[in-house]
């Protein structure tokens, strides 16, 4: 499994609202700016996150974009998989419109590939926004020079 740049961009694009969330909107060229990510790939990713209702969104000079709910009630995972659609590694350990793949009854790979499903989605869901901020401001304080 590869996540893609929009994938990783969302999530670095959610941080930096967390971050710099002091209640107003935040410009999509400030973050460009910070991220260094071109604003039109920003449009792109901001409006995933739009529909999916992670932001709320305000046009015109005082515009710009925040966190819909605070950063604790968003899980990784799902910053992730709307983004980038189901974390699956392999289709066939998935059900699909509520069918199995018709090779799971003799398939002797299948609980190695549900395995991975089931660690690699635990793992993303493990963690929230706010762990992530905090985690980051934590290596922000311990990096220091002397």
């Amino acid at each position: 499994m590869k996540i893609s740049t929009k994938g990783r961009y969302a999530l670095r694009v959610m941080i930096d609202l967390a971050l710099h969330n002091n209640g107003e909107y935040i410009a999509l060229k400030d973050i460009s700016a910070r991220q260094n990510i071109t604003i039109k790939y920003l449009e792109q990713i901001v409006s995933v996150l739009n529909k999916a209702g992670f932001l709320r969104s305000m046009r015109g000079n005082n515009g710009g974009h925040k966190l819909a709910r605070d950063p604790k009630d968003y899980r990784v995972g799902d910053i992730i998989r709307v983004m980038e659609g189901n974390l699956t590694p392999v289709e066939c350990s998935a059900q699909i419109n509520g069918t199995t793949c018709p090779l799971s009854d003799n398939c002797a790979s299948l609980n190695f590939w549900q395995g991975l499903d089931k660690v690699v989605n635990n793992y993303v869901d493990k963690f929230t926004l706010e762990d992530l901020v905090a985690q980051y401001r934590q290596g922000a304080r311990d990096d220091y020079s002397i």
